[in-house]
Parts: C-alpha cells; structure tokens; sequence
C-alpha cells in the first residue's frame, strides 16, 4: 500500500504516529493549542488503534497519562503547543521517572529561525526537563527524504525502547514545525510505500531470564526477614507467589507494606506480617525481633518506624529489583540484585513442619497475630467516624479485583498502619515516586479510564490541589468513587512539632479551606453523597458503578483524629 502526501508537517507526523502504532501505542493524550496541529491531526487519524484523548489542562492531562500508563503496564504519548504548554507537565515528569512509569512526551516547537527573537509562545524548550528524562532529543526539522524519513522512525523506535528499559520513565521528544500548521497543500509530493518503510518494527523487546540461584547465607540464616515494599507488578498474583515461595523456602517472615498486593493476597503466604509498624513501636519487641539478614523486594515501605528500626541495627541487606536505580535511601550494607522476584529459582522447600524450629519466625507470627487483634477490636468498638477506621475497613468491603488509588499524606500511612491482610486480590495503585499531592485525581482518573469500576482514597487537600481533574470527566470512560476523607486541612502536619504552634500552624500548614464539596461536585456535575455512618460506607462499597464519578464524603475532626493516633499507635502493640 502507497500513501501520497501534500503537506510536509503531515507527512513527518503520520511516519511518527504510525511507527508509534506499530510498536504497540494504544493512547495519546493531547492538550490543545496551535504549535502542535500536524501531531494532533495525524494522532487523529490513527483512531481507533490509537485512542486520542483532548484535555485542557497540561499538569492535569500529564497525571492522566501517568495513571493510564500505570495501569496498562505501556508507554502513554503526551502532545502539547509550544511555549509554557510543556512546563506544565514537568510535575507527572518528576513523578513518572521516581516512580518508572513510561510516558513518551512530544512537545511541539517553533522553528529555529523563530528563537530568541521574542517570537510569542516561544521558551527554551531543548532539556525542559533537566535530568529527570530517561533521554531527550530534539528531532530535525521535518524533511520529505527517504533517508530523513528513516532518522525518524528509528528515533522513534529508540524512544519507545528508552521509556521502558533498563528502567521505565520519560523520554522527551522536542518537534519543531514551520508553517502551515493545518494539513493543506504546500507544495510537497511524497509516496510512501507503507510495507516497505515499516517492515520489520518489534512491538515488544524479550528480555531473557535465568533463575537465580538462592545464595546460601540466606539458607543457612534464621534471623531473616523479607520486606515486600512498595511494587505495581504487571501480574500481581504471580508477584505475590514468588514472594511467599521464597519465603517458606527459607522459613522468613515476610513484613509486607500496605501498598504491596501482597497484603490482598494473604492465603499465599502463612508468614505474613502486616502489623510491623505498630509491633516496632514496642522496644521489647524491636530488640528481640533484630534480624542478621533484610530481603527487600522492591521500594522500601513508608514506615519510619521501620526505617529507624533497620537503620540502628545495620544488619545485612539485599535488594531485588530490575530497575538500574538504587533502591536504598538507608544507606546500609546493601547489595542490589537486578532481577525480578520472579527470577529467584524455585527451589523446593519442607512446608510448614520448618516453622516451629525456626523460633524467630515463631517470635514474628505471634506478634502479629496479637497487635492484628488488637487493631480488630478496637475498630469494631469505634462506632464515631475517625479518618484511621476508614482503611481499615474498606481493606475487607471492597470487590474482589478493585483497582485502589491511594493518595499521599495520611491515607497512604493509615494503610500502611491498618490495611487488613485480605484475599480480594485488590490492585494498588499511588504516586509515591515523589511523594506529592499533586496531580491526585487526575492519576486515579487515568488508572479506572480502561478498568472495570475503582476506588480512590484521599484527603480534601489533595483533593482540592487537583479539582481541574474533574474536566476530564466528559471523556472519561470507566468509573470512579472517590472516598474523600475530609478534615478541614492537612492532617499529616498535626503530627509535627510545628503544631504546637498556634496561630501560625493554622495559618501556614493546616491550611483550611472552608470548600462545601457537594457544591464543587455540583459544578462538574460529580455525585455527591455525605456518609454519616460506617454501615452506610461499607454498603456504598459492596457494589461499585459502571460508569461516571461520585465522591463519598467522611467529615472527620482533624484534631482529635491526631490525638487518637498518639493515643493509640503505641497501646496497640
């Protein structure tokens, strides 16, 4: 097949477009503006293989990428005009590259001519985003010759490799465009031989695998524990059993983060251990419960608990993980294995008989069975509405298979401290690349665009940081309820020194901002229901919607939700 071209612009664009479509790209999302006409038109014209998704706000459509490319474990182009257009991306870009998401971002540019010359909407844009890109390139400027052609589509190809390997992240690629911007006439007449220009593009690059040989001062070791941290595998239920294959293999507890499925996938493993947090609070129990040997498989949980805990015992630590970044901000006596847990050999291990003599072990499982009473009973006792009931309960009443945003600040620590393990198979998701707010809403609308019904969980403030994520909603395919935790302000800070200080700490850190939220869901045209009971929130969750957005409202008392963690977090270990 031959394609016969009249427009420069819409040739370079189209060979651009459907090398991406061949090598497997499923979405763009494009902002709008005039720059970046040619790439628009063209990614147009490849629907439906490439859906196109306009959204007006560019840090918004940035976190919108981010959650689809999280979801669907493949890269998500972002397009923008030139000028400012692209700096508001460089948020999800930070986050993106902390948290190995692969985004492709194509920025549109004026023409060199047009630089440094007060021409409008003209910035630097060459290395717009520092070092944060896994690469970054300015393409030539359109050209219809065969040989020009071919530096493009294998740019392109190289782009789409860089997003993914060694280490998921950004690739920016600036695009220069000289007028006419539309797909009219300009004098070029250009015959593509579509076969042959595209023969030969791989969608998918196989990496090989050997199992790797489990060292034998793990086997002979019996104060081991395994740390499953932070982790979005592309098949969950495989991730979590090779975690609790290797941990019967060598009779370890394993202390899985909140954010880790291993928490939803509890049948696996008999040693799991999600109560770490609260147990380390207890000083008799951090001294007996030292290990010689730390497995971490992923990032390291959001305890702090545990990471002074690791931090004054120094045992020996090693981290598997495929990604080239290093994964130790402890700065231990670590050694970084570059491999999958997956790719741990199997070795067969003498089941449950081995628990009893590995007393340890024994140590860990009875602490965790005693603190998870604990926490068990004194949520049932609590018939008030408290912001740390509320992962706690959505852990056991939410669908099986429920993808689950989990914004930062205190929800994201509520889970780590009370997230009950469960065998729902519910799929987490965060940005916790960066550890911001920013973005919030927009991530999770990207994660449930293409999934079946989700849940995202978050405090008013993050809510409110990102409300021009709610101009998606016209677009948005899947559905979403949004648990909003709402508290009048920034509830982490009350947990710092700085509270003591009044008037400022209000003022400054709190931040309230007095926002009746069924009037704000009104103007989106969102749902809105306030929850004024906990029967009422466990029967909203049993079955999600289809299709659409709804906010469950939780109004919580800041202050005295504080005072119960002091309280509290100490007396259940």
């Amino acid at each position: 097949m031959q394609l016969n071209f009249h427009n420069l612009n819409q040739l370079w664009s189209y060979v651009l477009t459907e090398t991406l479509k061949r090598l497997g790209l499923s979405c763009a999302v494009i902002c709008p503006g005039s720059r970046s006409t040619p790439l628009t038109v063209a990614f147009a014209k490849q629907a439906p293989d490439i859906e196109a998704i306009p959204i007006l706000d560019e840090r918004s459509a940035a976190f919108f990428a981010l959650g689809l490319a999280k979801a669907t474990q493949k890269p998500v182009v972002l397009v923008c005009t030139s000028g400012t257009a692209g700096a508001n991306f460089y948020p999800a870009v930070i986050e993106a590259k902390e948290s190995r998401v692969p985004l492709l971002i194509l920025t549109a540019d004026r023409p060199p001519e047009l630089r440094e010359c007060h021409s409008g909407q003209t910035i630097d844009q060459v290395k717009l985003y520092g070092n944060y890109p896994n690469w970054q390139t300015e393409l030539a400027l359109p050209n219809a010759d065969r040989e020009m052609l071919s530096y493009l589509r294998q740019t392109v190809i190289y782009a789409w490799e860089r997003c993914q390997f060694p280490t998921g992240g950004v690739v920016h690629l600036n695009i220069s465009f000289r007028d006419p911007l539309a797909p009219v006439a300009d004098g070029t007449n250009f015959t593509l031989d579509l076969e042959d220009f595209f023969a030969g593009i791989v969608a998918s690059f196989p990496i090989p695998h050997s199992p790797f040989p489990i060292p034998q001062e793990w086997q002979q070791c019996q104060r081991g524990i395994i740390i499953a941290g932070l982790a979005q595998p592309n098949q969950p239920q495989e991730y979590c059993k090779a975690i609790a294959h290797l941990s019967q293999t060598l009779n370890w507890p394993v202390l899985a983060e909140g954010l880790s499925p291993v928490r939803n996938y509890a049948d696996f493993n008999p040693y799991l251990i999600s109560t770490y947090d609260i147990i380390l609070r207890n000083q008799q129990f951090a001294e007996v419960l030292i290990p010689k040997i730390v497995i971490q498989i992923g990032e390291m949980p959001t305890s702090k608990e545990l990471r002074h805990w690791l931090i004054s015992t120094k045992p020996q630590h090693w981290v598997i993980d495929s990604c080239s970044q290093n994964l130790d901000p402890l700065h231990g006596k670590t050694t970084h294995l570059r491999i999958s847990i997956e790719d741990i050999e199997q070795l067969k291990y003498e089941g449950m008989g081995n628990r009893e003599e590995n007393k340890y072990l024994q140590q860990w499982c009875q602490a965790e069975i005693k603190v998870r009473k604990n926490i068990d009973q004194t949520f049932k006792n609590i018939d008030e509405l408290i912001e740390s009931k509320i992962a706690w309960l959505i852990s056991q009443h939410l669908p099986p298979g429920t993808p689950l945003f989990i914004s930062n600040s205190m929800p994201v620590r509520d889970v780590e401290f009370f997230w009950k393990p469960n065998n729902l198979g519910i799929i987490p998701y965060f940005n916790r690349g960066a550890n911001g707010i920013d973005g919030t809403l927009s991530t999770a609308l990207g994660v449930a665009h293409i999934q079946q019904s989700s849940v995202m969980l978050t405090g008013d403030l993050a809510l409110l940081h990102d409300t021009n994520g709610f101009l998606i909603s016209k677009k948005f395919l899947g559905h979403l309820t949004i648990i909003l935790i709402n508290n009048n302000g920034g509830g982490i800070f009350e947990l710092l020194p700085i509270a003591k200080f009044d008037p400022l700490f209000e003022k400054f850190f709190a931040t309230p901002q007095d926002i009746d939220f069924s009037r704000l869901c009104a103007t989106y045209g969102v749902q809105h229901e306030f929850i004024s009971s906990w029967p009422q929130l466990q029967e909203r969750l049993q079955i999600l919607p289809k299709i659409g957005i709804r906010v469950l409202e939780v109004r919580t008392n800041r202050k005295l939700d504080a005072q119960w963690r002091k309280d509290n977090l100490a007396r259940l270990s």
